[in-house]
């Protein structure tokens, strides 16, 4: 008998052990994979979660479908994951798999998602208002004949993508409307750099008067840019908007895209991790807190937004370096 409650303990003892060892899971769903801005993002959240000591790892969809999205975080949830992320591509779309992980006791991180409900946090390394006026200043000031300009977004269900060109659109009327008018609705085409390209094309036919596109989502300035290069109007019609400097640092160079401005998709990804182990672990996210990749934070405890300025302008003086970075 004692020889039996021995080994029961001994077998509680290790039982003990191994969940007490238990390594933090974490599933990071993110818009499209196999492009330069989310391959950046994934290698932020490897090293963070190398340095961290937990498991992380990044699932793409191979297109821009919220139900690709909605299936993965099925999956995770399945899994029993710890923390799942996402930068989603439907807001609404997310909303009742996201409650479900969270019913299912998992921390939910969301990043260019301002508008979820149903997480713990949602970060964002820009403000909306800020980065869509500050496109749509950088258009007005390489414009130089009145005109027309296009706006892209990465899908018209993209809440932030929308509300960056919502903030851009308003800033030009109310502040360039001499120079620029808006030409047809925006288009939800900048996750594909062939979507981006064809539209662009169709666009400088049929408006003699097009003087530039702000293009919010990281394909949409090369598609476009493309499209500029294919036509020779660089330095006559501008594309504005955030790009992977990499992808896009030769078509900078020649003039055919004029400039935009970014956060790093890789810091993105290891404020992920951060933030997710922060979580797992019970620290508290408030007023004053510092977390890497962030700075000090202002949470807003009633939208769970988490709200920083971490902008960096992409420009022919900048790309070199970025670039240099893997970005």
């Amino acid at each position: 008998m004692k020889k039996l409650l021995n080994a029961a303990a001994a077998v509680a003892l290790v039982v003990s052990a191994s969940a007490a060892n238990a390594e933090t899971s974490m599933g990071i769903v993110v818009k499209i994979g196999g492009i330069p801005w989310f391959n950046a993002m994934e290698e932020g959240i490897k090293e963070r979660a190398a340095e961290l000591g937990v498991s992380a790892e990044m699932i793409g969809p191979t297109s821009a479908d919220p139900a690709l999205q909605v299936r993965a975080i099925e999956d995770l949830i399945a899994k029993g994951v710890d923390v799942i992320g996402v930068v989603p591509n439907d807001e609404a779309a997310l909303e009742p798999v996201l409650k479900k992980a969270m019913e299912a006791g998992i921390k939910v991180v969301a990043h260019e998602g301002p508008g979820l409900n149903n997480v713990d946090w949602n970060f964002e390394l820009a403000s909306a208002d800020g980065f869509g006026e500050a496109h749509a200043k950088l258009l007005c000031e390489k414009t130089k004949e009145p005109g027309t300009f296009a706006v892209y977004v990465g899908s018209l269900t993209v809440p932030l993508h929308n509300a960056w060109a919502d903030a851009g659109i308003k800033w030009i009327a109310e502040n360039c409307s001499d120079k620029l008018k808006p030409v047809g609705d925006r288009y939800g085409v900048a996750e594909s750099v062939d979507d981006s390209r064809s539209t662009a094309l169709d666009l400088i036919a049929a408006n003699s008067d097009l003087r530039g596109f702000l293009a919010f989502g990281s394909q949409g300035p090369i598609g476009a840019g493309r499209a500029i290069e294919e036509r020779r109007l660089g330095g006559k019609v501008h594309v504005m908007g955030p790009f992977s400097p990499g992808q896009g640092q030769k078509l900078l160079k020649n003039d055919v895209i004029s400039g935009g401005f970014m956060w790093n998709p890789a810091e993105a990804g290891r404020v992920f991790v951060t933030m997710g182990n922060m979580l797992v672990e019970g620290q508290e996210i408030a007023s004053g807190t510092k977390i890497e990749g962030l700075g000090v934070v202002e949470p807003d405890a009633a939208t769970r937004n988490i709200i920083t300025d971490n902008l960096l302008e992409i420009n022919k003086s900048t790309v070199d370096d970025l670039a240099a970075k893997g970005l």
